[in-house]
C-alpha cells in the first residue's frame, strides 16, 4: 500500500481518561501527525473532543449503545453527583424496553448501533476524496464492522487494530473454529473472517494471539488477503513523568493493583496467601497494605475480606478521576499513585485467553521504576518480558508459588532490598513505526 496520508480513525472510545482502548490510539496520534498523516476521527460521545484535527461524535443509534455513551456523556460535563444519578437513572428506565427488544432480536454487545453512523459519515468522505485510509481500531468491535462496510462499499485501504481477541478460545486445544452458542461471538467470529479476507493490513497485540488468529484463519498473509503481523502497543508516561522517581520505603509494604477487577482477576488470591504469611510472621500484619485502585472489588475479593478479616490490609480508592482543583488527569493521578507504590500488582486471569492477551496496564507499569509481581497465565510472551526487566514472577492457581513470591517480597522489603527492575519501558513510538513501516 503506498503512503496515504488522511487517514479516517475509527474508534467508539476516543479520549476516554483510563481507557486502555483509548490510550492505545489517543497515545499514537503525536507520532502520526508528527510523520505527517493528516487524521480525521470519528467516535462515540463518551470521551473528550480533541481540537487538534477534526473529530466528530457520533451519537450511537442503538438503545443500549444510547445508554451507555449518555452516562459517559454526562458525567464528563456535569461530574458524577445528583444530576449524573438523576438523568443517566431516568434514560435508563426510559430505554430499558428497547434495550430488551434490541437483546431479544440481536444479543449483540451494546455498541454494535455507533458502526451505523460511522459508515454513514464515513462513506460521504470518502466519496469527496477527503480519506485515503480507513484505520479502525478497538475496544469495541463495532469501529471494525464500520470499517468492513467502509470497505466494501468504497474499495478505501482499510487497517485493523485489534485490540483484544475477537473470537475467544475455552480450552488449550481449542483454536476458536466451532461456532459459538452466543450471537455476539457468532458474529464476532464472523467479523474476524470478514476481516482476513478484506482488510489490507491486521494486527494484533500478542504473540499468542496472531498465532491463534492464523490458525483460525489460514488465508492470513495469502494473496488478495490481509497482511497481519504482532505489534507490542507499549504505553506514554502522562505529563512530565518521562522517568521513574526514586523509591523510598515506608514504615509500610504498599503493594497496588490497577485497573479491573473479576472473578478470574481477584485480589482474593493475594488476599488468601497473606494467611500463612501472617502465621509465618506476625509483624507482617501491621506492616502489609493491599491497595485497589480504579475499579470496585470483585465478589471473590469480598466474600475473602469477610471471612478473612482483613478490611484493615485491604484499601479499595477505586477510580481516580480528573482532580477539579490540581488539574491533573485521572491518568495522571493514576501513575503518581503507581511511583508512591513498593510492589505492582498484575494479575494477569485464569482463562484460556490469557495466551493471546497482555494487561496494557503493564506497559504503563513499566515506566513507573517500580517492581511488579506478575501472577500470569499461559503466556511465555508476558512472563519473558517481566523476567527480563527484573520481577517477582507467579503462576496463576499454583498456590504455593503465590505464597512464596509474597514471603519474598516480604523479606526483601524488610531487608530494603526489592527487585530494581531494568529501565526498559516500552514507548508508543516504537509501535507506530512499525505499522508505518508494515504497510509500506
Amino acid at each position: 500500500m503506498p503512503a496515504k496520508k488522511s487517514w479516517l480513525i475509527l474508534s467508539h472510545g476516543f479520549n476516554m481518561d483510563g481507557r486502555a482502548s483509548s490510550q492505545t490510539i489517543t497515545d499514537k496520534i503525536p507520532y502520526l501527525l508528527n510523520e505527517g498523516i493528516k487524521p480525521i476521527v470519528f467516535s462515540a460521545i463518551t470521551g473528550i473532543k480533541d481540537q487538534r484535527f477534526p473529530h466528530r461524535q457520533l451519537l450511537a443509534w442503538g438503545p443500549a449503545a444510547f445508554r451507555f455513551d449518555f452516562r459517559h456523556w454526562i458525567a464528563n460535563h456535569y461530574g458524577r453527583g445528583f444530576i449524573y444519578k438523576v438523568l443517566t437513572r431516568t434514560v435508563s428506565i426510559l430505554l430499558a424496553p428497547f434495550v430488551g427488544l434490541e437483546k431479544l432480536f440481536l444479543g449483540y454487545s451494546s455498541q454494535w448501533s455507533w458502526a451505523m453512523p460511522a459508515f454513514i459519515h464515513g462513506v460521504q468522505l470518502i466519496r469527496a476524496g477527503k480519506v485515503d485510509v480507513v484505520y479502525s481500531t478497538g475496544g469495541a468491535w463495532s469501529a471494525h464492522l464500520a470499517g468492513l462496510w467502509l470497505k466494501k462499499a468504497t474499495g478505501v485501504n482499510w487497517i485493523v487494530e485489534v485490540h483484544d481477541p475477537l473470537v475467544i478460545r475455552k480450552s488449550p486445544a481449542d483454536e476458536g473454529s466451532d461456532k459459538p452458542s452466543n450471537r455476539d461471538a457468532q458474529f464476532r467470529q464472523s467479523l474476524e473472517k470478514s476481516i482476513i479476507h478484506h482488510a489490507d493490513f491486521v494486527w494484533w497485540f500478542t504473540e499468542g494471539a496472531l498465532h491463534y488468529a492464523k490458525a483460525r484463519n489460514t488465508n492470513l498473509n495469502t494473496p488478495g488477503n490481509a497482511q497481519g503481523f504482532m505489534v507490542i502497543p507499549g504505553a506514554e508516561p502522562p505529563g512530565s513523568l518521562g522517568a521513574a522517581k526514586p523509591h523510598e520505603y515506608s514504615e509500610k509494604l504498599n503493594l497496588c493493583h490497577f485497573g479491573s477487577l473479576a472473578k478470574d482477576r481477584s485480589l482474593s488470591t493475594i488476599l488468601n496467601a497473606l494467611v500463612p504469611l501472617f502465621q509465618k510472621y506476625p509483624e507482617a500484619r501491621e506492616r502489609i497494605r493491599i491497595h485497589a485502585y480504579g475499579a470496585p472489588l470483585d465478589d471473590l475479593t469480598i466474600e475473602a475480606l469477610k471471612h478473612l478479616d482483613m478490611n484493615d490490609v485491604l484499601l479499595a480508592h477505586g477510580r481516580l478521576e480528573k482532580d477539579p482543583y490540581t488539574g491533573k488527569s485521572g491518568r495522571e493521578r493514576v501513575v503518581e499513585k503507581m511511583q508512591e507504590s513498593d510492589v505492582l500488582i498484575l494479575l494477569h486471569g485464569n482463562d484460556e485467553w490469557c495466551a493471546e492477551y497482555i494487561p496494557s496496564k503493564f506497559y504503563e507499569y513499566l515506566w513507573t521504576g517500580r517492581p511488579i509481581w506478575g501472577i500470569t497465565h499461559r503466556n511465555p510472551q508476558l512472563d519473558h518480558m517481566l523476567e527480563e526487566r527484573g520481577a517477582y514472577l507467579s503462576l496463576e492457581g499454583d498456590k504455593a508459588e503465590i505464597s512464596m513470591a509474597l514471603e519474598r517480597i516480604w523479606l526483601d522489603w524488610q531487608a530494603r532490598s526489592l527487585i530494581e527492575p531494568k529501565w526498559l519501558p516500552l514507548g508508543v513510538d516504537q509501535a507506530v513505526q512499525q505499522i508505518l513501516t508494515e504497510i509500506q
